[in-house]
């Protein structure tokens, strides 16, 4: 009957019992390391890529370090928080100071300084992306290493709340379980990104997130005085009056454990497999199902990051049913098994035509990975057991911390291989973010349109206010535009291998000339103190509106870039499957002049709707030209597919080596409850 108890069903006045209350505390703090941890991994990387235009492998490089820093600061920060003595106990300070500091960490990494301003501060585009990653690095080592401060005394913690077998698993299981449902929201954070609240009209993905990180920190701090106040460390008293150790001396205790180091590899390797690839899930939903279709490619992720979370909670039940009756070990196995099923079905469901298909092998990668390191962490408990009869001594800390050095030095190694892994695809960043530009240019243009087609609502003197804002808003864009072709004049100038070069300086001299000329007419607009009614009529209606000219200077710009990528691109083409990646180009070439053309055009534009007709008749061509070459998206599914079910199998190999059983487990623990009371007797 005990082993049919759902995970809350705890009952009262049991020993090693836990209470609801203190489940559910203990189980929400798996916001930080399920949810938190794996935002920034992932999007940090996605959105550095994509939305600011970094070089995927310098990113992978970068996004090593913090992590190398993770791995390193781990069992730092078990050893003090086993050797901790405090009032309030030697866990939970930890957990108010990193819950904090986490929250504002979490803010920091999104607050990119980005745009044509600050570029100019920096002598050249790679100088400026230079900054970039140097932020981002920064930002990153700040918020691992709070991570750190919460999550290894989180994860020790609970190892010493019950020494029951089964409920241990069931502690853990909360975590996961209250840890996924706040899960569900994040793969929403992408969507939630990309929408115009966040974003604004003219922004991208990157600066969504800015006021998305700020929301969730108003979550997470709350959260962190509740998990000071409300969970206990039953086991303090216990250890309150052990002596501290050396560090090195636990080092060398938990690596000499043979069922430690047998478990650690195998939750490692398997780890270490699916992190290589983790990036590329985000890719393939964008790129490979739906085009380079952000928001659609962003909705996917997000129904299938709810599918995963919602199946990550469920999970729990039956893990608390199988593991009592296969035992801990074989369970795991299974969670094994599952996981290379479901990366074998990716084969069939990774599929245009059916993109909703991706949730079958979801479910099955889910609840894999939910009984896998739900049972691992669990099992670690199990070893403290073990060395707490042979030592005499409870080193939680230092096990679990050495654990997760382990796991995330795999996921070290894992942000480097993962950025190598996207430039061996081949993937066109460049493309990607340049298409961006030019789509927020356009979105300016479309939203400003908008209010001006509502114009003759206004009252006369709103119409006054309203184009006088504008006129200066419209002057301040045109003098710091002046400043930036200047700035690429000299730039393009000194580039003589591009073929475009030429071409690009005529433009960049002819709309100079045009830009001073708008500039004398918008200033006479701001000086002027006439009716604005009348005295903007021709300017706003009579051709493309004068207000907007430095943005469609800019649309045009954005456009020649890119194509001027694309042309260099299909110069210099590989010889794998050339003629499939020549129609590829042929196409976007065609595109990109059809674009062009539908900018060059609108200066002739002789209305307001004329105008807004032929931006949205842009959007199409837009979304069409950040397709990838089949080349590159057929590695992306190789790759992704074929390297998590290699390095599971190794996996395999290593949990057969691991040889602590259910009944030496539970034997363990009535040795150390016989000795317990024995020495309670002595006393």
């Amino acid at each position: 009957m005990e082993k049919n108890k759902s995970m809350f069903d705890l009952g009262k006045n049991k020993p090693d019992k836990i209470s609801f209350g203190q489940l559910a505390a203990y189980g929400t703090g798996g916001i930080i390391p399920i949810a938190l941890f794996n935002v920034a991994g992932i999007l940090v990387g996605l959105m550095g890529n994509i939305s600011l235009g970094l070089s995927a492998f310098w990113l992978g490089f970068i996004l090593i370090i913090p992590r190398l820093w993770d791995a390193v600061s781990d069992p730092i920060i078990g050893h003090l928080s086993d050797n901790a003595r405090t009032r309030w106990g030697r866990r939970r300070p930890f957990l108010l100071l990193g819950g904090i500091l986490v929250a504002i960490f979490f803010v920091l990494i999104w607050w990119i300084p980005k745009g044509e301003v600050v570029e100019q501060w920096f002598g050249s585009e790679a100088g400026f992306q230079l900054f970039q990653l140097s932020y981002i690095l920064i930002a990153l080592l700040l918020f691992y290493t709070a991570t750190t401060i919460f999550e290894i005394p989180h994860g020790a913690l609970g190892m010493e709340m019950t020494t029951e077998y089964h409920e241990r698993t069931k502690l853990f299981s909360a975590k996961s379980f209250f840890g996924n449902i706040f899960a569900m929201s994040t793969p929403w954070l992408f969507v939630l990104a990309n929408l115009e609240m966040f974003k604004g009209p003219g922004g991208n993905e990157a600066d969504g997130m800015r006021y998305v990180s700020i929301m969730i920190a108003a979550i997470l701090i709350p959260l962190s005085f509740w998990w000071f106040f409300k969970l206990k460390e039953p086991g303090f008293k216990k250890v309150s009056n052990q002596p501290k150790t050396r560090f090195w001396q636990d080092m060398r205790l938990v690596v000499k454990n043979r069922n430690f180091v047998f478990l650690t590899l195998s939750i490692f390797s398997l780890a270490m497999g699916f992190n290589f690839v983790q990036l590329l899930g985000s890719y393939i939903p964008i790129f490979y199902v739906f085009s380079g279709d952000k928001l659609a490619g962003a909705t996917l992720l997000g129904i299938n990051g709810t599918v995963w979370a919602v199946t990550g909670v469920l999970a729990v039940f039956p893990l608390n049913l199988i593991s009592p009756l296969l035992g801990k070990r074989k369970t795991l196995m299974i969670a094994m098994g599952l996981m290379i099923l479901a990366q074998l079905s990716k084969i069939v469901c990774y599929n245009p035509d059916f993109p909703y298909l991706i949730i079958i092998p979801t479910v099955l990668l889910s609840a894999g990975m939910l009984f896998f390191f739900t049972l691992g962490s669990s099992m670690v408990g199990d070893i403290c057991d073990e060395e707490e009869l042979n030592t005499g001594k409870r080193t939680e800390g230092s096990y679990y911390a050495v654990f997760w050095w382990f796991i995330k030095m795999g996921t070290a190694l894992a942000s480097f291989v993962s950025g190598a892994l996207i430039v061996l695809t081949m993937f066109d960043e460049t493309q990607v973010t340049k298409v961006d530009k030019l789509i927020g240019t356009v979105n300016e243009m479309s939203a400003k349109l908008e209010l001006f087609a509502k114009k003759d609502s206004l009252s006369d003197s709103a119409s006054v206010l309203f184009f006088k804002s504008e006129a200066k808003t419209a002057l301040n864009e045109s003098n710091d535009y002046v400043k930036f072709l200047t700035k690429e004049h000299e730039i393009t100038k000194s580039n003589t291998d591009v073929q475009f070069s030429k071409e690009k300086l005529e433009w960049i001299d002819q709309t100079l000339i045009l830009l001073k000329s708008d500039k004398e007419t918008i200033s006479d607009l701001v000086k002027n103190n006439r009716d604005y009614k009348r005295s903007t009529l021709t300017p706003i209606e009579g051709s493309f509106p004068v207000l907007l000219r430095t943005k469609l200077y800019k649309a045009r710009f954005y456009a020649l870039e890119l194509q001027e990528h694309l042309w260099i691109e299909t110069t210099d083409l590989p010889t794998h499957d050339r003629k499939e990646n020549e129609e590829h180009y042929m196409v976007l070439n065609q595109t990109m002049e059809k674009l062009l053309r539908t900018l060059s055009e609108m200066d002739n534009t002789v209305s307001i709707m004329d105008a807004k007709k032929g931006l949205k008749s842009m959007s199409k061509d837009l979304t069409i030209l950040k397709r990838q070459t089949p080349f590159t998206l057929l590695m992306m599914r190789i790759i992704e597919i074929g390297i998590p079910v290699i390095l599971s199998l190794l996996s395999f190999l290593f949990i057969f080596r691991y040889s602590l059983t259910e009944s030496r487990s539970l034997e363990i623990k009535d040795l150390l409850k016989k000795r317990n009371e024995e020495r309670q007797i002595i006393a």
